[in-house]
């Protein structure tokens, strides 16, 4: 039977890489270097895939939020590396790590020098240093973690871990919110920029006063080294591990190939899903704060979906309460794309690299979820963004033609010059362009 499943697998996979290359094939324009685009899944029936990380000869390593780290190797080998607790079948677990909501383990990468050294990073929610905090939603609370690890030659394991960030927040309670449970507003996502630091984005973990308080990581990307220390040119005022502050919930991050300028992709609360070109020091505007910019008391002391957030209005009047990027900052950094004023579950990101890719090289992939409230169009898909030279605008915006509908929540250049992308509904999925 499990010959039978796989071979079904492998007809299907054929199936849908034809139908989509012939899709893209018949909606391109004459005389333009358009691609045919396929996709087929290279792995499925796993558990909530959240993140993808490649070694030279293609390689993968992903995490599962509620399991743990595995790698499937060149030769099409998986081992199950590192264990969340409870999980089973990896080869060493900590007992620490643990999931709950859109909090668990969740960014993986690879250290720039991972041929020599080895070394590969790994986000995780942890409550090891959870200490006196914790006990509520409105204090401090030490429950997400940044972990280094080595990795054996011939990726079977891994072992040294060294906790490099112990104190980005988490949400530890539920609260009055939609998607209100714990480890609500994560972040989690990790990339090593073209000046070999290692930048990470965090979530306001639904707390009012993170989007623009920097002596907490919450709301912020960080920009450290290999050893969890700041770059010394950060110019954030505050804790010198952070790059920009004022994000929402950071899941998107990546650098342009062509001038290393570093974008995020985030999802909006009802409106403004964005995409910003990032400055250091820079202020995304995201302040949810209650009883500030003319808001009244707000539910738990979080304004992030109000007014009226448990149901469905027009999405302008709602961006007018609670602005995604609030203009009354001036060190604001104005996104590029918003949109069109709604919020769909805009998240991961990765630009297309490869001249495979044809017109579609350099460009900026999206991955949205589809969330749809209140009037809002669903729309589980992938979008190419060409953004501006200057990253303040877009030039257009198009569907990739994937051939598939999924909730798509990690995205990822492979070595081979394909886009790779993780489902929440358990696939991982190859996106091909010839």
């Amino acid at each position: 039977m499990k010959v039978l499943s796989n071979v079904f697998t492998v007809i299907v996979s054929a199936m849908l890489l034809t139908a989509t290359s012939v899709y893209a094939e018949h909606h391109g324009s004459k005389g333009m270097n358009v691609p045919k685009i396929g996709s087929m899944v290279v792995m499925s029936g796993l558990s909530n895939p959240w993140d993808m990380t490649f070694t030279k000869d293609g390689s993968m390593f992903f995490t599962e939020k509620c399991d743990g780290l595995s790698v499937k190797t060149a030769a099409g080998k998986t081992h199950k590396l590192y264990g969340m607790k409870g999980s089973k079948g990896y080869k060493s677990s900590g007992n620490d790590l643990f999931c709950s909501g859109q909090a668990g383990m969740l960014g993986v990468e690879l250290d720039p020098n991972f041929k020599k050294n080895r070394t590969l990073y790994l986000y995780s929610t942890s409550n090891k240093y959870h200490g006196s905090g914790c006990k509520t939603n409105f204090e401090r609370c030490d429950g997400n973690i940044v972990m280094k690890f080595k990795v054996a030659k011939d990726l079977s394991g891994i072992s040294g871990r060294t906790d490099i960030v112990k104190d980005i927040q988490y949400k530890p309670f539920e609260s009055n919110q939609p998607f209100g449970g714990p480890g609500a507003h994560n972040g989690g996502r990790m990339a090593f920029g073209p000046d070999g630091y290692l930048y990470v984005g965090t979530g306001d973990r639904h707390r009012g006063i993170c989007g623009q308080d920097n002596t907490l990581l919450c709301s912020v990307v960080l920009r450290i080294d290999g050893n969890g220390k700041g770059h010394p040119k950060n110019k954030v005022k505050g804790d010198k591990r952070i790059y920009t502050y004022g994000h929402r919930n950071v899941q998107g991050l990546d650098f342009r190939p062509s001038d290393g300028q570093l974008f995020t992709a985030e999802h909006g609360p009802w409106h403004n899903d964005e995409i910003t070109a990032l400055v250091n020091g820079g202020n995304g505007g995201w302040d949810p704060k209650e009883k500030t910019a003319g808001r009244t008391a707000c539910p738990d002391q979080y304004c992030g979906y109000e007014p009226n957030q448990m149901e469905g209005m027009t999405p302008a009047v709602r961006a007018a309460y609670t602005p995604m990027s609030d203009t009354r900052f001036k060190d604001l950094m104005p996104p590029a794309w918003n949109n069109n004023g709604y919020s769909q579950g805009t998240g991961s990101a990765a630009f297309l690299k490869g001249k495979n890719w044809g017109i579609y090289e350099g460009r900026f992939a999206t991955g949205i979820m589809g969330i749809g409230f209140g009037g809002t169009p669903g729309g589980m898909r992938i979008d190419i963004v060409d953004l501006a030279k200057d990253g303040l605008s877009v030039k257009s915006v198009i569907h990739m033609p994937v051939g598939v509908s999924k909730r798509f929540r990690g995205l990822e250049m492979g070595p081979d010059n394909a886009l790779y992308a993780t489902t929440d509904e358990g696939e991982i999925y190859k996106v091909s362009a010839q």
